[in-house]
């Protein structure tokens, strides 16, 4: 049975739809590195959400050192290019042209690493295939998440889940129609059975909505 508090089913934070949003205030209203940012008043207003899920997005940003909050004064946009890790980061939030590709290639490493140490595992994955033939509302990212968090690497779930987070607001949720259901099927049977070449297969045909490019090399070495 699949745990309670990591079900297969999930919603995206509230918080990064807010983000997205920020990002266009500070497009449209022609803000640079040390400007200051609308209070949380009236971002709240404009963006017609709540005080505290506009905390949040604040919050998150200031995290990532795209922003700083100076007591008394306000908060304000900081130069984030002159930080290694926003290098690495801002563009999935401030730039659009190649952020989905980037998301996709990050998401796609995570879960080929959960496929081969579930693999070397021997994890049994049959209640989860019992819930996806089952399930009549899942999407594809319901059951990758599910899939990278019966990994061992933890974090690595937790990474994965923002930038899944990220693309819905993107592109939107994928529907898990009869045929990808099939090929998940045969991905986690092929984990059970130890056959490397059926979950290469089938993980090739559950993300062939993709870039080719990043499923045509194997997950097994």
């Amino acid at each position: 049975m699949m745990s309670d508090v990591n079900p297969l089913k999930s919603h995206p934070k509230v918080y990064i739809g807010i983000v997205h949003q920020l990002k266009e205030i500070i497009s449209n209203d022609g803000l640079t590195p040390g400007d200051k940012l609308p209070s949380e008043r009236e971002l709240s207003e404009r963006l017609n959400v709540g005080r505290s899920s506009v905390r949040e997005a604040l919050r998150a940003l200031e995290l990532l050192g795209l922003i700083e909050t100076r007591r008394g004064e306000g908060t304000f946009l900081r130069d984030f290019r002159e930080h290694h890790l926003i290098d690495l980061l801002g563009m999935f939030i401030l730039e659009d042209h190649k952020t989905q590709n980037d998301i996709l290639h990050m998401k796609i490493m995570i879960e080929k690493e959960a496929l081969r140490a579930l693999f070397i595992e021997k994890e049994s994955l049959k209640g989860m295939a019992e819930e996806v033939q089952n399930a009549e509302d899942l999407s594809l990212g319901d059951v990758l998440s599910e899939i990278v968090r019966h990994a061992p690497n933890h974090l690595a779930h937790r990474i994965w889940n923002i930038l899944n987070d990220y693309e819905t607001l993107i592109c939107g949720k994928t529907p898990l129609c009869s045929d990808l259901k099939k090929d998940i099927l045969s991905m986690l049977e092929g984990i059970g059975n130890q056959d490397k070449e059926a979950v290469q297969e089938a993980y090739k045909k559950v993300r062939n909505n993709v870039d080719e490019e990043l499923t045509v090399s194997n997950i097994f070495f």
